[in-house]
């Protein structure tokens, strides 16, 4: 489990195959789980400067991999004790949305991403969202896009501040919408009443 909370940006040595190297400060332990761009990967290996994750092609067929150059993101899986800020991440994504506008407001920049109309219903206005692995609130949903308003702190200490118009981001939404929305449209049992709803949601 994630936060949203980046830890660093961490430099790409190299990408090739299934394997990612990594110059950071960050040093993890073999078979920690650590997300990048918001993909929870595995290090397979330490070295003096970073550390190694290994990809699987299923992973590599659902992520941004243009972006494995240059810098990425790094966020360690949260420990158990640990302080809870940003929101619940799982490391899962589940599309790639393409970046459709931006636009600086001075104290904020306003960045409009487009998104598969099928993945709408799984991002609500003022719902929890990760972009590249950053938690984020959206602020608007329209029909195959979501609205957000980026700090400048934000701007600044992530990849938001390289982002231009077509660039592609990993996206995952928000686990509960996600839960939520596979056991309402699986369930047989169609007209739930709100104490069902109550239920359910009392379950995670």
């Amino acid at each position: 489990m994630f936060t949203g909370l980046i830890r660093e940006m961490a430099t790409v040595k190299s990408y090739g195959g299934n394997r990612l190297s990594l110059k950071a400060h960050y040093h993890p332990k073999l078979g920690d789980s650590i997300a990048i761009n918001g993909t929870c990967l595995s290090v397979v290996s330490i070295e003096s400067d970073g550390f190694s994750v290994e990809l699987s092609p299923e992973t590599q067929k659902h992520i941004a991999t243009e972006k494995l150059k240059g810098q990425v993101h790094i966020e360690p899986a949260m420990m158990m004790g640990e302080r809870f800020e940003g929101h619940i991440v799982q490391g899962h994504i589940d599309t790639i949305g393409t970046v459709a506008s931006i636009t600086d407001n001075g104290n904020s920049v306003e960045v409009i991403i487009d998104v598969d109309s099928e993945y709408i219903p799984l991002i609500p206005p003022k719902g929890s969202i990760a972009i590249d692995g950053v938690s984020l609130t959206v602020n608007e949903v329209m029909k195959d896009s979501f609205r957000l308003t980026i700090i400048p702190i934000t701007m600044r200490e992530t990849l938001f501040g390289t982002y231009k118009k077509g660039t592609r981001v990993n996206i995952e939404t928000d686990v509960f919408a996600r839960y939520m929305h596979h056991i309402l449209t699986s369930s047989k049992k169609t007209n739930l009443s709100w104490d069902d709803i109550d239920h359910i949601s009392s379950l995670y």
